[in-house]
């Protein structure tokens, strides 16, 4: 971070002002080395979010006021065509979740910045909250040892700026996302039910239980018909299991008091799991958009380390599409 200020300033560009849009106004223009210097949306500014600057009618305009990088954060029916055009134009770019409206779409976006050697990322923000941030550390630091199951629940009640999608789309993203991150290993199969019960045409509740390819089982319950709200990501391993409450931003690790530990080979074997010490880690709470901002501009300033790649929100549609196709069928779907 010391760093930023011998490096050049970074001209970015936002296209969409709607409701995350305004938000990543905001990060924007208080994000060191970097000068939000055009917008765009088709609608205007209704939020107000970028005061001082002319809002530009398309993706083209935001374009030719000379960027370096840009913030998609559209309807999803449109990522194509804008991220496709800003990757003509060689612009690093930032892409709200989900990358794509659907599998095609999603490859295609992702292997026109490959080919380009573009910095391409998608704006999956609960990756960034501080207990999921810390609990990833941990893991690969091998507190957990050996990873056997994570579990989330992400319920609550009815968003209305919801419109088009359901709550695997709009909600269940998140988790499979950063599932697959913390564990460090893509989905292999899925297996999903799921109802409607808001006369909508969209799922409103959804379970899903799905496999890692590292083996890692993994359970999903994601609803917007529960009257509290509710963001937990459970961890358990060989020596224990770490608790992520992602609306408090904590983190709790609850050891395994019969873990193996300072054993030689010949007795490391599997001793059984009994409730030990519990201990609630003090993290720094920093909004979770400004990290996931922050993480970009290093990207592209060469260190690629905290994003999330075009290439991972392409499997995350993948499994996406699975979990529809399951919860459709009535079978476990595997990812190919």
């Amino acid at each position: 971070m010391s760093m930023i200020g011998k490096k050049k300033t970074l001209r970015a560009g936002l296209i969409g002002l709607g409701m995350m849009g305004r938000h990543h106004a905001r990060n924007l223009q208080s994000l060191e080395g970097v000068d939000l210097v055009a917008v765009a949306d088709a609608h205007g500014d209704p939020h107000g979010a970028a005061p001082g600057l002319e809002v530009l009618p398309d993706v083209d305009a935001l374009i030719g006021a000379g960027i370096d990088y840009a913030v998609v954060a559209v309807p999803t029916q449109f990522h194509r065509d804008v991220a496709i055009t800003l990757a003509e134009a060689g612009v690093h770019t930032l892409v709200e979740k989900p990358l794509a409206f659907d599998i095609g779409e999603a490859e295609e976006i992702t292997a026109a910045y490959e080919k380009a050697g573009l910095v391409g990322a998608v704006g999956y923000i609960e990756r960034y909250n501080p207990a999921l941030q810390e609990m990833r550390k941990r893991i690969a630091d091998g507190q957990l040892g050996e990873i056997y199951q994570i579990v989330t629940r992400r319920q609550g009640g009815f968003p209305a700026r919801i419109a088009d999608v359901g709550v695997v789309k709009d909600l269940a993203t998140h988790d499979l996302d950063l599932t697959a991150w913390v564990a460090q290993s893509p989905y292999a199969s899925v297996a999903a039910t799921s109802t409607r019960r808001s006369g909508r045409r969209d799922e409103d509740m959804v379970s899903i239980a799905g496999r890692l390819e590292d083996e890692t089982i993994t359970n999903h319950l994601v609803n917007w018909l529960t009257p509290f709200k509710e963001r937990v990501t459970v961890v358990t391993g060989e020596k224990g299991a770490l608790v992520g409450d992602t609306l408090n931003a904590d983190l709790t690790f609850h050891s395994n008091a019969d873990a193996a530990t300072n054993l030689w080979e010949s007795m490391a074997s599997f001793r059984g799991v009994s409730e030990g010490d519990s201990i609630r880690y003090a993290l720094h709470r920093q909004e979770p958009l400004a990290t996931e901002h922050q993480a970009f501009r290093d990207a592209i300033h060469g260190d690629a380390s905290n994003i999330v790649t075009m290439r991972e929100g392409l499997h995350t549609v993948r499994t996406v599409e699975a979990v529809l196709e399951s919860a459709l069928d009535g079978r476990v779907v595997t990812l190919d």
